[in-house]
């Protein structure tokens, strides 16, 4: 994970990645010590990735520093994935799923 100089995170899942709580815990943590007090969008780049589990869904549902995230993925098993994460979970900020990362980097910067 990342702050780039545009103060956009960006988060890329390793291939082939099962997210379990700790890996989520451990991704909310940097996200915060990145940001500090402030808040900055967030790009999650989730492709290729494997699973995530309950006890990460359950993690990425708390509030962190993210001010609104765009996960990106490429086939319809992540969208599958990202939508069934968006329509079980109350999010603390807006979270868009995207296939076309100008798109998402279009909508981070709405703000």
């Amino acid at each position: 994970m990342e702050l780039d100089p545009e103060h956009l995170l960006r988060l890329t899942w390793a291939r082939g990645a099962s997210i379990t709580e700790a890996d989520a815990e451990a991704a909310m943590e940097r996200v915060n010590l990145l940001c500090g007090q402030n808040r900055h969008p967030m790009l999650v780049d989730m492709a290729t990735t494997a699973d995530v589990s309950r006890g990460a869904r359950a993690v990425f549902g708390r509030p962190c520093q993210a001010s609104r995230i765009a996960l990106l993925g490429s086939s319809p098993v992540d969208r599958v994935m990202a939508n069934f994460f968006l329509g079980i979970n109350k999010l603390p900020c807006p979270t868009k799923f995207f296939t076309s990362e100008a798109d998402a980097l279009a909508w981070l910067k709405l703000t």
